[in-house]
């Protein structure tokens, strides 16, 4: 099976809704996902999370979400909420949350 990454990057949550219902179906159906909350999503993590989302808590819970972009982060303003829920930051890049590593992994980047 193959490798996928969601670089998340919309603050739109019904948009990003569709990025965690596309890594859930993958992951079922036997691949490796992982997503990453990056710029305006970044500010969708905590959101979620005290929402208790039911889609959220499925990927996270699945071991989907591999973390949020420090830099951004910081800039929305919600990096302490996101260290209290226990998610990581994620700054390898300049700060940011890089595709690097997963694509020298064998993973498709899938930017949304």
């Amino acid at each position: 099976m193959s490798k996928i990454l969601f670089y998340a990057m919309s603050g739109e949550k019904l948009c990003f809704l569709h990025v965690l219902m596309n890594a859930v179906d993958l992951a079922g159906k036997g691949h490796e996902v992982k997503v990453i909350f990056e710029g305006k999503s970044v500010a969708l993590a905590p959101q979620l999370d005290e929402e208790k989302n039911p889609l959220y808590l499925r990927a996270r819970g699945a071991g989907l979400i591999a973390g949020v972009c420090r830099a951004c982060a910081r800039q929305f303003g919600v990096d302490e909420r996101v260290e209290a829920i226990g998610l990581p930051l994620i700054g390898d890049m300049m700060g940011h949350a890089g595709m690097a590593a997963y694509a020298a992994d064998g993973y498709q980047v899938i930017s949304m």
